[in-house]
């Protein structure tokens, strides 16, 4: 078996299976593509095949899309790590915190910019195994409503209590929405213009926006596995099979007023190596610089500290990492539990997206897929093929 062959045999393998409906990958080092193709269909069931320009639903790979256009507006002075949340929205002010032997107290300190880049301002997620504050979540709809506009996302969230003081623990949430909040209170402008002035246009990720218009429909990829983030089961997973699902509720895909900074976009295997490949050097592809190089080192540096170390994301442990402004950091390979390499960087997607940045070696990798609340490490398989391919 060739080494340069090992994603599209890992692809198969899942796609055979009829564990992933269809996977599509782009890996490229040195601006030379090392591999790229796609196997299965975008429907297995029914046989469709994969159309060219396949539209996904990216989920958390919105994060680090809404965190870069954050550190672009810190760099043109409109936006600051140590601001306040409760500068652009009172609603914030003065928050409670629920410790989990039920006991209410003041918060000890605003929650600032930085909290919400760094998911330790003291919010959840639904589906954060053990959290007490996460049924809270689910009775009021904070993620799965994706009819409410982001400031009534916001007003609800501000009624509930924090689940920790602000910035003595990591705890992956929604922060990233209310960081989209305080983006748009900011510069009074809406969230899809300026990423579409800011990265979008730039970078020429012209299938990547908050919607897919109807001319484009046709090409948006159909959705597996569970309904709604909610419905992650860690705890007790169950087999992995190609259940179609409707996911509209809570990721409606024509809806004009629908903008979140956590989930939400839609994009492109293409459109989003472009943003991946940016990461590299803050440059688009005319060379222009979008994000300066000392920006680039402080988004990638670890701001967790050793006490708040190992990350986890619920139930599931992430060994070697920090976090940086909005993505994770490999800062230990000698922990890893998957091939990486030294200041690797990324997130993925709950319906299975993913992708890396590896300043070092000059390499990134995306991989698309539509498989929500997977149990199956099809990721960590894929960026191990991905790796094992540098000489």
């Amino acid at each position: 078996m060739s080494r340069q062959d090992r994603i599209a045999q890992v692809a198969a393998r899942y796609t055979g299976g009829k564990k992933f409906s269809g996977i599509e990958w782009l890996v490229e080092r040195h601006g030379q593509v090392l591999a790229s193709g796609r196997s299965g269909y975008a429907d297995a069931i029914a046989g469709t095949p994969i159309p060219e320009g396949a539209i996904y639903r990216i989920y958390s790979m919105t994060k680090p899309i809404v965190s870069v256009l954050a550190v672009m507006l810190m760099e043109q002075g409109r936006l600051r790590l140590f601001d306040p949340v409760s500068t652009y929205n009172p609603a914030f002010a003065n928050m409670l915190v629920l410790e989990a032997d039920g006991r209410l107290r003041p918060a000890e300190r605003p929650i600032t910019v930085e909290d919400l880049l760094t998911h330790r301002a003291g919010f959840t997620y639904e589906f954060i195994t053990g959290c007490h504050i996460a049924p809270l979540y689910e009775k009021h709809r904070i993620s799965s409503d994706g009819l409410c506009s982001l400031d009534e996302m916001m007003e609800r969230l501000a009624e509930i209590p924090l689940a920790f003081q602000p910035g003595t623990r990591f705890r992956y949430s929604v922060a990233t929405d209310v960081l989209a909040h305080v983006i748009e209170r900011a510069t009074e402008r809406p969230l899809d213009e300026l990423l579409r002035e800011q990265l979008f246009e730039p970078l020429g990720m012209t299938d990547t926006a908050f919607r897919v218009p109807d001319d484009r429909r046709q090409r948006l990829m159909p959705m597996f596995g569970v309904k709604d983030i909610s419905e992650f089961a860690p705890l007790h997973p169950q087999p992995q099979r190609l259940t179609p699902t409707d996911v509209e509720d809570m990721y409606p895909s024509n809806l004009a007023t629908f903008r979140r900074g956590g989930h939400g976009l839609f994009s492109t295997l293409r459109d989003y190596a472009r943003f991946a490949r940016m990461l590299l050097d803050g440059r688009n592809a005319d060379g222009r610089v979008l994000v300066g190089r000392k920006t680039l080192e402080m988004l990638r540096a670890n701001r967790i500290p050793p006490e708040q170390l190992p990350l986890t994301i619920g139930m599931n442990p992430l060994p070697g990492y920090g976090w940086g402004l909005g993505v994770r950091v490999m800062l230990d390979v000698g922990k890893a539990l998957a091939l990486t390499g030294d200041g690797e960087l990324g997130w993925a997607g709950a319906a299975s997206t993913y992708f890396f940045v590896d300043p070092r070696e000059s390499l990134y990798g995306v991989f698309m897929t539509q498989y929500l609340g997977a149990t199956l490490p099809l990721n960590e398989e894929l960026r191990t093929a991905a790796y094992q391919m540098i000489d």
